[in-house]
């Protein structure tokens, strides 16, 4: 079974409500992770005068779980990234997926994907980073977190993104970014700042999630940062999956593998659980 992306928005004002408009089509193998056993909402974090929408999911009950910091793709906080977020409260864990695009407009509405981009790519890297910070001291005051223990993780744009927060937060305790290419830009105000530029300043352990097929991030880019890093820091590990690209954990899209995606998945809360539940 095939459904539209348009089908499945049905925006009725909620900020999250669907899949993202321009990333069609929705496929019928994309996992619906219900919140048995969770407890599952939207939120706002006020920063100023500001309030940014947020996705949290967490365990019903007991006490002292860490804290994963979930970032999205272009197509912001959409169906997908609450799954997944919900798929991390299933193990454990209470996530946060902070909508980051909502400051000029947002995106999920959006049918071009041109004019996401540009959004995406012009927003400032300091208000991202301070956006993603504000959203972890928001969850540390949450009920039942481990307010010392923080995770990072995103994909596509969110990998990227990924790899900032872990050269910039010193909250975080692991990162795992997902075929998030290293050397996209991120615009400051001394210029634009890549994954290659930061990569001495990562200190916490590092997955890497990438694709054999993919071109953007190829594996090579993927090793490359590794490299820039191991030697003042070796907890960082690359896993390449054979024979899949980009966007192999999208299960809405027809890039899903399985395979890979349940295999990078273990390996991710595998990472966490080593870093974030020791």
């Amino acid at each position: 079974m095939t459904l539209t992306r348009r089908a499945m928005l049905q925006v009725s004002g909620g900020t999250f409500a669907g899949y993202a408009v321009a990333a069609d089509p929705v496929l019928g193998q994309a996992i619906k992770t219900d919140t048995t056993g969770i407890t599952a909402g939207e939120f706002e974090v006020k920063i100023g005068d500001y309030g940014m929408p947020v996705y949290e999911a967490r365990p019903a009950s007991g006490s002292g779980h860490p804290i994963i910091l979930v970032i999205s793709e272009i197509w912001g906080v959409h169906e997908y990234i609450r799954d997944s977020t919900r798929r991390f409260a299933k193990e454990g864990y209470y996530a946060i997926a902070p909508e980051l695009f909502k400051r000029e407009g947002g995106v999920a509405h959006l049918p071009n994907i041109q004019d996401i981009l540009k959004i995406v790519l012009s927003q400032p890297r300091p208000q991202t980073l301070g956006d993603l910070k504000a959203a972890v001291d928001w969850a540390k005051q949450r009920p039942g977190v481990k307010a010392d223990r923080v995770g990072v993780t995103g994909w596509c744009w969110g990998g990227s993104t990924t790899i900032q927060v872990a050269a910039t937060n010193p909250h975080m305790k692991a990162a795992v970014a997902w075929y998030g290419p290293p050397g996209r830009p991120y615009q400051s105000p001394s210029g634009p700042v890549s994954g290659f530029d930061v990569a001495k300043d990562i200190k916490i352990p590092l997955l890497l999630l990438l694709g054999e097929k993919d071109t953007s991030p190829p594996p090579a880019d993927g090793q490359k940062l590794i490299e820039l890093i191991k030697p003042t820091n070796p907890n960082v590990e690359v896993i390449v999956y054979p024979e899949v690209g980009h966007g192999f954990h999208a299960d809405y899209r027809p890039s899903y593998n399985a395979k890979a995606a349940t295999e990078a998945w273990r390996r991710c809360t595998t990472w966490f659980d080593k870093y974030l539940k020791a």
